[in-house]
């Protein structure tokens, strides 16, 4: 069966089409690439820039002026390392609970088969339509107090970690690739005598790197540029993320700093997609084929 495009195999295989084709492809390019790439120069370059001429209007493409300093004092004056160092403890911390919550959940609904099961992974769903914003009061009455154990987890990593973990997303995501683990491979495991657990550990973890390493990827990037949610239950400085630290400290300092800031804060998770993006959309069609 062909598939018919928008340019024939025939026309395209013209000299005019040829030409026709790659101007429209490098038109296209270079528009998305202005597109997404424009800002980000912009943000590195304007950390390189002094005081007036980051103000400057029309703005200058490449600066007039190169003080690399800026990115040396916007890491003393804003001390962005004890905030990289708290976003990493808290970012890996919510990636451990989520690796271990969400997959036994995911497992759970797609093997083992509960009571109830469809209708608990359809409540969960649901929460997806909700807008985060409505939850922010509600888990902020929650940290404040928690019910039972009646203890107030402002200013500590469990108020982080532990709304962190309720992720319905992910463990939609782990539950289609577990779907798509044949059954015979779990059954001749349990024939072997392999219990559950010791066939999740030995045989369904090490298939399923490409979908955990997808869930690991979102779940540092939504604590690390996570905003509200830090500035309201960290109001302490010290225990401050990159962003409300940013934020906090951001009155009074040059803006050439202040960006020059920004641009160190945003590119550690840039740099990871940039290295695991490839992972990334295998892992997210892993589970779309069965076999």
């Amino acid at each position: 069966m062909s598939t018919r495009t928008l340019i024939s195999p025939a026309q395209l295989a013209r000299p005019r089409g040829k030409v026709l084709y790659w101007v429209t492809f490098g038109v296209v390019v270079t528009v998305f690439t202005v597109v997404f790439l424009g800002p980000m120069y912009w943000m590195i370059s304007s950390g390189f820039k002094d005081t007036q001429e980051v103000v400057r209007t029309p703005p200058t493409l490449v600066p007039d002026s190169f003080e690399p300093e800026n990115y040396s004092r916007a890491w003393d004056v804003m001390d962005l390392a004890g905030l990289l160092g708290n976003t990493l403890f808290y970012a890996f911390g919510a990636l451990a609970f989520q690796l271990v919550l969400d997959v036994a959940a995911a497992y759970s609904l797609s093997k083992l088969r509960p009571v109830f099961g469809k209708a608990i992974l359809g409540m969960m769903l649901a929460t997806l339509m909700i807008p985060a914003t409505v939850l922010v009061v509600p888990q902020y009455l929650t940290v404040l107090d928690v019910p039972v154990f009646e203890r107030n987890l402002l200013n500590t990593p469990w108020a982080i970690w532990l709304p962190s973990v309720t992720n319905a997303f992910n463990i939609f995501l782990l539950k289609r690739f577990f779907d798509s683990i044949p059954k015979e491979l779990l059954d001749a495991a349990a024939m072997d005598g392999a219990s559950p657990m010791r066939t999740l550990r030995s045989i369904v973890l090490p298939i399923s790197r490409p979908i955990l390493g997808v869930v690991s990827i979102f779940a540092i990037v939504g604590v690390w540029k996570d905003f509200l949610w830090p500035m309201l239950t960290l109001p302490d400085p010290s225990k401050q993320t990159l962003n409300v630290g940013i934020y906090s400290l951001s009155n009074g300092v040059p803006m050439n700093v202040l960006i020059a800031a920004l641009t160190m804060a945003s590119l550690p998770t840039l740099i990871i997609f940039l290295i695991f993006q490839r992972n990334i959309m295998s892992g997210l069609t892993a589970g779309g084929l069965k076999g």
